[in-house]
């Protein structure tokens, strides 16, 4: 079973099992005793779904702040994405730096982005759905984030020639040197991403 030791990093990619027959397949996308197993006792309060027409479509980078701060469990049910989540604690050692995940439909991968992280996604086809469980509830005196293209956060979205589908929210949100952060570095800086079934 897996363990929190195989988690150094707070932010997880997940890829849930998946039985195959000739029928096709069945996966438990989400346990409370599984993510318990690897140190993630998060409680979850609302499900979200969004579907993005264009190819190159960037929603983020988004958090909640207290006391509405949200976690969330992302995955993609059509398409493909590249999921971002971004370091905005103070006093963390990798304070504005960066993990990503591409997440599939085919492949039912799945990011775990703690409180304390800006969260963006790119799509990279056509037609894209993506849910994602928070750990509150939306309020939006509270949602705030980081421009997607902030020089100081390096994010290489992988937009090939296109030019980015944001909305006109997001276009606007402020850069990281002008952030005064509401979240406090937990002691676990942010590092490479591990499956919850690497050793």
């Amino acid at each position: 079973m897996p363990s929190q030791q195989r988690a150094p990093s707070p932010v997880l990619f997940l890829r849930p099992r998946r039985f195959s027959d000739d029928r096709g397949w069945f996966s438990e996308t989400y346990s409370e005793r599984r993510e318990a197993s690897l140190g993630l006792r998060t409680r979850f309060v609302q499900d979200n779904q969004s579907f993005s027409a264009a190819a190159g479509t960037i929603r983020g980078l988004h958090y909640q702040r207290p006391p509405r701060a949200q976690a969330k469990l992302v995955r993609c049910l059509r398409g493909s994405i590249m999921d971002y989540a971004v370091d905005i604690r103070q006093g963390s050692p990798t304070y504005g730096q960066h993990v990503g995940a591409r997440l599939t439909a085919a492949g039912g991968e799945q990011l775990y982005i703690p409180i304390g992280f800006a969260h963006g996604f790119i799509t990279l086809e056509p037609e894209v759905e993506v849910a994602y469980k928070v750990s509150d509830f939306y309020a939006p005196e509270c949602e705030d984030g980081v421009i997607w293209n902030d020089p100081e956060v390096g994010i290489d979205w992988p937009l090939e020639g296109r030019s980015a589908a944001l909305s006109a929210k997001d276009e606007r949100l402020p850069r990281l040197r002008d952030l005064v952060s509401p979240f406090e570095y937990d002691g676990r800086p942010l590092g490479p991403l591990l499956t919850d079934q690497d050793d």
